[in-house]
């Protein structure tokens, strides 16, 4: 059976370390496999670990009240959507607001570290890795932030729009490139257009293709346009280092 990989992220190393002691003293390491992080400036350390080690959870504080893991989470949800994120918060009492703005997030799961056991956060993580969204049931109890949460995606309905159209797990650079890949262009080809070298954009288009879900790079163009990440419209491709807008079209040959 293989184990959950799951990852503490916090830039204090006493929260990791309390982290890791109470999940292993519920004899849990036959299960889980623990990593701690961290998340540096920016997060940007935690995002780099993620992409080396992929977890498929990351246990991670809100930072209560300041909430600084909030815009951490969101990125780790967009950009790595198989890797689940699971928020804790220090806050001592129930809070709509907080829980609104962490399912705002993309987090599967939201806890009270004060209020929760280690048994507890075991079986979210086990839920979480299989797919589940444990943040419903918090959700559930508390009417008054399920109303905001249907409130939200009846305007983004009304919008015209999808959530995936609000939400892309690519980084712009990666709409970039999965334009360049969508006018039939090689990896040379968009290297020589973007100043860069063609080792770094393959390292860009597995990682567009691991993120989507895509077969090739065929399916991964299908995918961004059904989703509107990029536009089939001539004129509104993302423009080359020149600043030159160029029109896009699936390519011929997708694995040139």
């Amino acid at each position: 059976m293989r184990k959950i990989v799951i990852m503490i992220a916090d830039s204090q190393p006493f929260f990791r370390a309390g982290v890791r002691q109470a999940l292993t003293q519920q004899n849990s390491l036959e299960i889980l496999d623990i990593l701690e992080c961290d998340p540096g400036e920016d997060g940007r350390d935690a995002i780099t670990q993620i992409t080396t080690t992929s977890p498929d959870v990351v246990l991670m504080d809100i930072g209560y009240p300041a909430l600084r893991g909030l815009e951490l989470g969101k990125k780790i949800a967009r950009y790595f959507p198989a890797t689940k994120v699971v928020m804790l918060s220090g806050n001592p009492e129930d809070n709509d607001e907080e829980l609104f703005e962490v399912i705002k997030t993309g987090a599967v799961a939201y806890l009270r570290s004060k209020s929760c056991t280690p048994t507890e956060i075991i079986e979210v993580i086990k839920r979480a890795s299989r797919g589940e969204y444990p943040i419903n049931d918090s959700v559930s109890n508390r009417p008054k932030v399920a109303w905001r949460v249907l409130r939200q995606f009846q305007d983004i309905a009304a919008m015209g729009k999808t959530v995936e159209e609000i939400t892309t797990p690519l980084t712009p650079k990666e709409i970039q490139i999965l334009t360049h890949v969508a006018e039939g262009n090689s990896n040379k080809r968009i290297a020589n257009i973007l100043g860069i070298s063609e080792q770094t954009i393959k390292n860009h288009v597995s990682a567009i293709l691991r993120k989507l879900n895509a077969n090739d790079r065929a399916h991964a163009v299908f995918l961004a346009i059904r989703n509107g990440w990029i536009s089939t419209q001539p004129g509104t491709a993302a423009p080359n280092q020149k600043g030159e807008q160029v029109p896009v079209r699936v390519p011929n040959n997708p694995n040139r």
